[in-house]
């Protein structure tokens, strides 16, 4: 699993030459991009009305914090520079649509390019910004490690084996190893492109962490970020013959 962390030098390179720095999508596993949005709000700024569809220009407009502003913009505009370089197009002609929702069939499912060429995930939160980019469906989430308070009234929506997991632990212990469960999950239900809607308590991915619990047909790993933060990447197994 490739991971490479951008900086605002990055970005002037792939806008530029229009090639991802670490070069073309391996063969198994995703290919990971850091962010920290605070390091990219010169360059961002003057790329973003060029390179943001009016769509995402009024969703950034709706963000109440600046800082919850910064890390969207930084995500899309870094997703279509990406998308662009991986594609070989242009980042002014990356498409992008929804494929139907497993669950209800609604076009909100997961987000994708005509032909699935690349498949990718973003995934922002204020402070971090996470890329996934596969040749197979992929999830990615990022997010803050989460408070004591956040983390009570959840635990009884996780699958029941996670739920006594999180209760032989110590109490300093439970907001961290929620956080990992968290994202674990995230990454899975948006490689499956179902969201939340899902439901936290059908799949058992653990929150200890000696590694995840592996769905049939995926491999789910927790990625090292920066501090604060945790974060976990999914992908699906293709079968070869």
């Amino acid at each position: 699993m490739d991971q490479v962390t951008l900086r605002p030098g990055n970005l002037a390179e792939i806008a530029v030459s229009g090639r991802p720095a670490p070069g073309p999508l391996p063969p198994t596993g995703p290919a990971l991009w850091e962010i920290v949005p605070e390091a990219w709000r010169t360059d961002v700024s003057e790329l973003a009305t060029e390179v943001l569809d009016a769509r995402e220009r009024e969703r950034a407009a709706a963000f109440r914090f600046p800082e919850d502003r910064e890390a969207y913009v930084v995500a899309h505009v870094g997703l279509r520079l990406l998308l662009g370089a991986y594609l070989n197009t242009p980042v002014g002609s990356v498409a992008l649509e929804r494929r139907p929702c497993p669950v209800c069939g609604g076009p909100h499912g997961r987000p994708a390019v005509p032909g699935d060429e690349v498949h990718f995930s973003l995934s922002h939160t204020r402070g971090q910004v996470l890329f996934a980019f596969a040749l197979a469906p992929v999830g990615a989430d990022v997010e803050q490690v989460p408070s004591a308070s956040r983390v009570d009234p959840v635990v009884r929506t996780l699958h029941p084996e996670e739920q006594r997991e999180l209760a032989a632990l110590p109490a300093q212990a439970r907001a961290e190893a929620f956080g990992r469960v968290w994202v674990r999950k995230e990454a899975f239900f948006k490689g499956l492109g179902t969201g939340l809607s899902r439901g936290l308590e059908q799949d058992y991915v653990g929150v200890l962490p000696r590694g995840a619990i592996q769905p049939p047909g995926w491999e789910i790993r927790d990625v090292a970020v920066g501090h604060g933060f945790q974060a976990a990447v999914a992908v699906q197994q293709v079968r070869t013959r």
